[in-house]
């Protein structure tokens, strides 16, 4: 009997240990392995009419230096960090409402919510498209209220993309922002509001700072997720509203420079990695200054 439990404990210590195995495993293979593939064709040497063959060079990191390269650049973060401002500032009161109602109506707008989150970036690009139309969108209503003389066409444009960016993004903030929200003590605003504070007064004294680092975590989590948008910039933007990642799929797609749009790829991620460690930081100061 006791050797059976000894073996039972035994098996149990075992498979515990074996557990961290399962993600180190995915992250190996699913990250690790194809960036650094990524990686080494970065430095590989194109092949005019070909493809491209092994080498070690830098002409493709130099080659993104040009100015056109780094105004894309420049433009694509800009674009994703005003998406991300405005995601988090519609989805924090939305988020902040739904936790004051009821647990059944809560469980009704999360479900509502994640119906959203079931549509693809490719369906919500094109639904898009066509109510920004001029033959069949809203610009049509306008006109039919006297606000319009005629239809016009609000795409494609560097407004449409920036819509179309910013709601597909917002559920994800909501989702973000929904537990901390939840877990917010209620006594905190009804104390706010007895001392005489305006509702609009305690939520932006009370509610926001409580609640600084979701909103940055939020912030944080938009501006990744935007920054790496492709069809939505391509579907509902000018050429010179393509972010990016366009131009990263275009290089390996329709120009066939693989290492130029590997290289394009590792440049992103290191400039990403590198503003969200400078916010981190600063976060993390600010709020060690107010701690003190």
């Amino acid at each position: 009997m006791r050797s059976g439990v000894a073996l039972k404990r035994s098996v149990l210590r075992k498979s515990g240990k074996l557990i961290p195995l399962y993600p180190t495993f995915f992250l190996v293979v699913f990250f690790l392995v194809p960036f650094t593939v990524m990686l080494a064709v970065s430095f590989f040497h194109r092949v005019e009419g070909a493809f491209f063959e092994p080498a070690f060079e830098f002409d493709n990191y130099l080659r993104f230096f040009d100015p056109f390269y780094l105004g894309i650049l420049q433009f694509s973060i800009l674009l994703s960090m005003a998406a991300a401002v405005l995601a988090t500032a519609i989805a924090f009161p939305f988020t902040y409402m739904i936790t004051r109602m009821s647990r059944k109506a809560q469980v009704v707008a999360l479900v509502l919510l994640l119906a959203v989150l079931s549509l693809s970036e490719v369906i919500i690009g094109f639904s898009w498209s066509t109510l920004l139309s001029r033959t069949s969108g809203i610009s049509n209503l306008f006109v039919s209220l006297g606000l319009l003389e005629k239809p016009t066409s609000y795409y494609p444009s560097l407004s449409a993309v920036l819509i179309g960016l910013v709601y597909l993004s917002v559920p994800y903030a909501v989702l973000v922002l929904y537990p901390p929200l939840s877990r917010l003590d209620p006594e905190l605003p009804e104390a706010a509001r007895m001392m005489g504070a305006s509702p609009m007064r305690t939520f932006f004294t009370i509610v926001i700072p409580l609640l600084r680092r979701p909103i940055m975590s939020t912030l944080i989590l938009v501006f990744v997720f935007t920054l790496g948008a492709y069809t939505l910039p391509q579907t509902l933007g000018k050429p010179s509203s393509w972010t990016l990642s366009v131009h990263i799929t275009d290089q390996a797609i329709f120009q066939a420079n693989l290492p130029f749009a590997a290289a394009m790829a590792i440049f992103l991620l290191v400039v990403t990695l590198a503003m969200i460690a400078v916010t981190s930081m600063l976060d993390k100061t600010k709020s060690e200054g107010d701690t003190k």
